[in-house]
């Protein structure tokens, strides 16, 4: 994880992330630790991973951390995930949206075009767009109350550069990057900002799951002029940043790190 660092610009502040067990999301929950934050974070099944992780917050980077399940195909029960923030923390100052969904979900969506199924797609757009509507929308209400804050939607540059069976991802990545600019406009009046982090192909266990893995490898280290694929660890600082006082201007808009990739 991240180096330690006894510059706690964010503490008595507190993240609420989706998805934050593994990958991107396990790499930005340590990120915003580190800074000092607060951390409440969900996972999809595994309990006993999201435990370790909570108990490591709590001992070895002195942060508030709970972790909440959650089935991110179905976006209404935010809900309920955020009545049980309430009543583990009484602030909420960033929201980042970042679980995605893979395996049988996709099927009919992670497929090339003559493939792609109406079921599959629907689940990529729940997942993507509707989950990072309503928990927004959760967000926003608690921000509100201590004067505003900073949400983010990951996102990825699947929209911007031809990835093979891709399409259902990339299309949804395009329509929920037009979701932040709309709510970054109706949110700012709350001194709420919001933009998208649009990372390259990151290497992540669920980009390990594609069946063209070793394929998508190669053509991004060959693209990249950096000579190699991101870690998950090359999207945090960015996140950090969107949500420090130096971006306090900086809203409804996609910043794109992808080691040059989508430069063709």
């Amino acid at each position: 994880m991240s180096e330690k660092t006894t510059e706690q610009t964010m503490k008595g502040k507190t993240l609420f992330i989706s998805g934050g067990t593994r990958g991107i999301g396990k790499a930005i929950v340590y990120a915003f630790a580190t800074k000092g934050c607060d951390v409440a974070f969900t996972y999809a099944s595994s309990a006993d991973t999201a435990n370790e992780i909570v108990a490591d917050l709590r001992d070895n980077y002195g942060v508030k951390s709970c972790a909440y399940k959650l089935d991110i195909l179905e976006p209404l029960t935010y809900k309920d995930v955020y009545k049980e923030f309430d009543e583990d923390f009484d602030r909420l100052d960033f929201f980042i949206s970042n679980a995605i969904i893979s395996g049988r979900a996709v099927v009919g969506g992670f497929a090339p075009f003559m493939r792609l199924k109406p079921k599959g797609l629907i689940n990529i757009y729940t997942a993507t767009v509707a989950a990072f509507v309503v928990g927004a929308q959760e967000a926003t209400k608690r921000m509100e109350k201590t004067g505003g804050g900073s949400i983010i939607s990951m996102s990825s540059t699947g929209n911007l550069v031809y990835t093979p069976n891709y399409s259902g991802h990339g299309t949804n990545k395009a329509a929920v990057e037009t979701m932040v600019k709309y709510a970054a406009h109706e949110l700012g009046e709350k001194n709420i900002r919001v933009n998208a982090v649009s990372g390259g192909p990151i290497d992540t266990d669920a980009l390990k799951a594609f069946p063209n893995y070793e394929e998508v490898k190669a053509e991004v280290v060959k693209r990249s002029p950096l000579n190699r694929m991101g870690n998950p660890t090359d999207l945090t600082g960015v996140c950090v940043f969107l949500c420090e006082n130096d971006s306090s201007w900086l809203t409804g808009q996609t910043i794109v790190v992808d080691g040059g990739t989508s430069f063709q």
